[in-house]
């Protein structure tokens, strides 16, 4: 029995583990274990890392897209003696920041044509008649004017160069398309400012008979550094502010939309003729002190976006390579670049357009 006894234990004894059979089992699966969330760990700091930057490539991207678009309409609906006040901008806005970012604004009928001759009209007035059957040009419907922001020129051989924006309260016309007016609430359109200084009265109403009506979207292109811009209220005409900086706006006709976030700079140069020498000069920054004519003689825009991380890399560890700038401010125009590396990963988009109303005769000369 005692024989037997010590038989059935020495089988149990070789069927289990030892305990250090047992700690090294562990130790192996504990080390499979932490392998496996570390390689999680660092897939998922990866994943979340390149989802902030595909969102903001998005964002750069799609801003480019309109502003690129506006861009090559500037000045469509303007006479040929108007095309000066096509666009203005501003080099490196001081907001009180390291960065000054570049301003652009524009003006045209960049979505909807209309382009009607004034028969009488008395400068500030109520109503605006314009040309028998004018309306009936167009395939808008009475109520589509209503609300429709109007730029009123002077006929241009009247030598007045300023321009009234109005806003339209309704159209009347008589039957058959006689008697067709456009009636404004009274004064003129508030916050909407014109490039170059168009907004204005012209002396004597009669500048105006001749002239022409015409659908108006004043654009500004601008990048809010702080999110505190002055004379701005934080969620009044789409302004965001409340601090939330690096927002990138088209203000149009005073209303300002978002179109992109975590944008750190904004820079735009230009090309043109501007010596009149027939010879296009290069790109350079805007100078406050070129005249109409000069800008007038503007062919071509490029513009550069800089977008920022919101957060720092975390997949990133150690020192970053130098000179990549990957993770650190480039130069931009005559935007400096940062001298230190933050880990916030950068995305530069460039691209230039030729303003395409402006630029017929480029186009025909075959120089680009």
């Amino acid at each position: 029995m005692r024989g037997k006894l010590k038989f059935q234990q020495s089988k149990a004894e070789r069927n289990g583990f030892t305990m250090i059979e047992i700690l090294i089992g562990g130790t192996i699966m504990l080390l499979v274990i932490i392998g496996a969330l570390a390689v999680y760990s660092r897939s998922n700091k990866v994943a979340v890392d390149q989802s902030q930057y595909a969102e903001l490539q998005h964002d750069v991207r799609s801003a480019m897209y309109l502003l690129m678009r506006d861009a090559r309409m500037a000045g469509v609906g303007l006479p040929e003696e108007f095309g000066t006040y096509a666009l203005e901008g501003i080099d490196n806005e001081d907001q009180g920041v390291e960065i000054g970012p570049d301003r652009l604004k524009l003006i045209g009928n960049m979505e909807e044509p209309l382009n009607l001759q004034i028969r009488d009209y008395q400068g500030a007035s109520v109503n605006l008649g314009v040309e028998d059957f004018s309306l009936e040009q167009y395939p808008y419907p009475d109520d589509y004017y209503v609300n429709k922001v109007v730029l009123i020129l002077p006929n241009p051989s009247s030598g007045c160069r300023a321009g009234e924006i109005r806003i339209v309260t309704h159209v009347t016309h008589s039957t058959g398309g006689t008697n067709e007016r456009l009636n404004f609430s009274p004064g003129l359109a508030p916050g909407i400012d014109p490039p170059g200084g168009l907004s204005g009265s012209c002396a004597s109403s009669d500048n105006y008979d001749g002239g022409l009506v015409t659908f108006v979207e004043v654009k500004e292109y601008w990048l809010d550094i702080t999110g505190n811009y002055p004379g701005l209220t934080a969620g009044q005409n789409g302004y965001i502010g409340g601090g939330v900086g690096g927002v990138l706006y088209q203000t149009k006709n005073a209303v300002h939309y978002p179109m992109a976030q975590n944008i750190e700079n904004f820079q735009i140069q230009y090309n043109g003729d501007l010596d009149d020498d027939g010879q296009l000069d290069g790109f350079q920054d805007w100078n406050a002190n070129w005249t109409l004519d000069q800008i007038g003689r503007i062919r071509q825009i490029r513009a550069w976006i800089l977008g920022r991380t919101p957060n720092r890399f975390s997949s990133v560890s150690g020192r970053v390579t130098g000179g990549i700038h990957h993770y650190r401010r480039p130069a931009v125009a005559n935007s400096p670049a940062s001298d230190r590396d933050d880990l916030h990963r950068r995305f530069l988009l460039e691209s230039t357009a030729n303003i395409r109303n402006l630029s017929l005769s480029l186009y025909n000369r075959g120089e680009r």
